[in-house]
């Protein structure tokens, strides 16, 4: 398919690439260790007790502003994806080839497992963990992440990527928000993988040959 690109080991490889590759760790670690540490503080606060409409207002505005400084970090360095699905997505649409998008998704996911071991190394608490609510099934989480990702990565190309953004560039790393938790508890993990991948993927394609213009070059190694 045209725009998808393998990529070459010497390329992917490189300074700047192992750079990218070392800012896309800190920068999952810094908002894996923020985010999920607003929850643990939840919990702890008032003694594991179901999470209210403001502790989850409360939580979500955590992940939020952690996301916000995730991105902006990295953003000059990797591009700032934070996400295995972003980078899917970005791949697809060819904004960085295959082998460099599997470095960073190997790169996000050592930060995600080292924030969620200094967690609980630091708090003695369980990593909290994703999973689908009663009386959902797993039929219907995938479509919800799938929705929700597909959100996450449109505005990505609408912010980011695409090349006529202009001045909303300056508000990509605020516009820009989502979660990647890793814990030892694996119930329904795939729900979160298939789902955020497909509506990544699908965001990618839209969009890239939707609305960006055929000549434009796709970028090496960021967004």
């Amino acid at each position: 398919m045209a725009g998808i690109a393998f990529g070459r080991f010497d390329d992917s490889f490189s300074l700047s690439s192992i750079k990218a590759y070392i800012a896309e760790f800190i920068s999952t670690l810094l908002f894996v260790f923020a985010g999920v540490g607003s929850a643990i503080a939840y919990a702890k606060l008032t003694s594991d007790a179901a999470l209210d409409p403001a502790g989850l207002v409360a939580v979500a505005i955590c992940h939020g502003f952690a996301l916000f400084v995730a991105v902006s970090v990295g953003a000059n360095i990797s591009g700032g994806h934070v996400n295995p699905a972003v980078t899917f997505g970005l791949a697809l649409g060819g904004q960085i080839t295959i082998l460099t998008g599997i470095f960073y998704v190997i790169a996000q996911l050592l930060g995600s497992i080292v924030a969620c071991l200094l967690l609980k190394f630091i708090t003695g608490f369980t990593t909290p963990i994703h999973s689908v609510a009663a009386g959902v099934g797993a039929g219907e989480g995938v479509v919800t992440e799938i929705i929700i990702t597909f959100g996450l990565v449109y505005t990505v190309y609408a912010t980011a990527a695409d090349p006529k953004k202009g001045s909303l560039g300056t508000i990509a790393p605020i516009a820009i928000g989502f979660i990647v938790v890793v814990s030892g508890d694996f119930h329904d993990n795939w729900i979160y993988w298939v789902g955020p991948l497909v509506g990544g993927g699908l965001a990618g394609l839209i969009y890239t040959y939707a609305f960006i213009p055929t000549q434009h070059a796709p970028l090496a190694t960021e967004f």
